[in-house]
């Protein structure tokens, strides 16, 4: 059985929304690969972003956890698996239907992605925003 995949570029949209839209499209069997994903954007003012990803690095112990993982590609995934029901079957399941790629592998050149602004994903609705790969620098990653 051939699978469809939805191809989407998260350049400029926000990570809550789009994060929320693949969760939901998810449960409901589709499948998703995403690329770019370090050039999409928190929105809120940068130092809070910041103190809130300090706070979350410096809880806990080095040895026991949490641990929180500083790339773009992790980072993401995070946020989408704890908008999915990932201790369920059904969640599980949902979450090995997403791919997320950080820039864009050779072979989605050609093909075409879609955009979301149908969803309401795209919309910034204040000035004030951080992209992704800026706290993945600020929590030490590449």
């Amino acid at each position: 059985m051939k699978k469809d995949v939805i191809i989407i570029d998260a350049k400029n949209l926000i990570i809550g929304r789009l994060s929320s839209y693949v969760a939901k499209q998810a449960l409901l069997g589709h499948y998703f690969e995403i690329i770019n994903i370090e050039q999409s954007i928190y929105t809120g003012n940068k130092k809070r972003i910041f103190a809130r990803y300090r706070q979350f690095r410096e809880m806990g112990t080095p040895t026991q956890g949490p641990f929180y993982h500083r790339s773009a590609k992790d980072l993401f995934k995070r946020t989408l698996k704890k908008m999915l029901p990932f201790k369920t079957t059904r969640g599980r399941e949902a979450l090995e239907r997403i791919k997320v790629y950080k820039g864009v592998p050779a072979r989605f050149n050609e093909k075409e992605t879609i955009t979301l602004e149908d969803a309401n994903v795209s919309k910034v609705p204040n000035t004030k925003y951080v992209r992704l790969q800026e706290v993945t620098n600020f929590l030490g990653g590449k």
